[in-house]
């Protein structure tokens, strides 16, 4: 008579060794080859200077644009990422430690990213956050050179209080932005594609025509696509490229004809520890105080 070995398939399957999912996406060449150009120019990325209000800020020429979101959304992790450099914009295990608005250069000053602080979370007193939001609020309302923002939201999180409070504030003053969901890697593909859908379908039930993408700092998930949207809101050429590593300027722009407000882009990984959702007041006002 045979005996069972005692182990099923289906035992021998469970206990066998799980293999990390990773995330593809189809890219179309041009654009791939734009985003690495792009990837490659935001290596040269250095701090310029930080400033704690609008008046001290570098001088408003050019183009820039701002990372924003709660103080554990992973945006300094986000800039590391895109810049190629560990320690560029600095990560913190304890969020709420970007309390300047953080300039960085792009090879020239009229080229720039920009770190905000980060909102609802900081373990701060409530009167130095009145202060923080009221001069986010300034930055945002009256600085010329920005381009639009990039939104970040951890993906197990997405649409908090005051993420829905920027959002709406932006599309009241026309403002372009671009949101990551964030720590995309902590989701299976399957989970992390489905949070991607359902926040697309609440934006655009809010009216809300954003470009948004999953992202993860841990695996550079979506890094040619994020680069891709910065390069474009940036004014970076391929012309721009070549002139910087003394090639002919008379390359051809791939780009020509692209719309890369169009581009639907796929996540970011920290250890971060994440607050307490916020209040579930509501307001009528696209207003950032809280």
């Amino acid at each position: 008579m045979h005996r069972s070995s005692g182990k099923s398939r289906n035992s021998k399957t469970a206990n066998a060794p799980k293999q990390k999912i990773t995330y593809t996406k189809k890219v179309d060449p041009v654009l791939s080859e734009y985003a690495n150009a792009t990837l490659s120019w935001l290596r040269q990325a250095e701090f310029s200077m930080s400033a704690p209000k609008l008046d001290l800020c570098v001088e408003d020429t050019g183009y820039e644009i701002a990372f924003a979101g709660r103080s554990n959304a992973g945006k300094s992790s986000a800039i590391n990422a895109l810049t190629n450099q560990k320690q560029l914009a600095r990560a913190s295990k304890r969020p709420g430690r970007t309390q300047m608005i953080n300039f960085f250069n792009l090879g020239n000053p009229d080229q720039r990213l920009v770190d905000l602080p980060g909102y609802g979370y900081a373990a701060v007193p409530e009167a130095m956050k009145l202060v923080w939001q009221k001069e986010l609020e300034n930055y945002l309302i009256h600085r010329q050179s920005l381009q639009g923002l990039v939104l970040l939201m951890d993906i197990r999180h997405p649409l908090q209080h005051f993420d829905i409070m920027m959002l709406q504030w932006a599309h009241s003053r026309k403002l372009f932005v671009h949101v990551l969901l964030t720590k995309a890697d902590k989701l299976n593909r399957g989970p992390a594609n489905k949070t991607l859908l359902e926040v697309q379908q609440q934006l655009k039930k809010m009216g809300l025509n954003f470009s948004i993408q999953l992202f993860s700092s841990l695996n550079k998930l979506g890094l040619e696509e994020l680069a891709s949207v910065m390069g474009g809101r940036l004014n970076f050429t391929l012309a721009q490229q070549n002139h910087h590593a003394n090639a002919p300027d008379a390359e051809l722009d791939l780009l020509a004809g692209i719309d890369l407000d169009a581009i639907e882009i796929a996540g970011e990984a920290d250890a971060e520890s994440l607050e307490q959702s916020e209040s579930d007041q509501s307001t009528n006002s696209p207003s950032l105080k809280p």
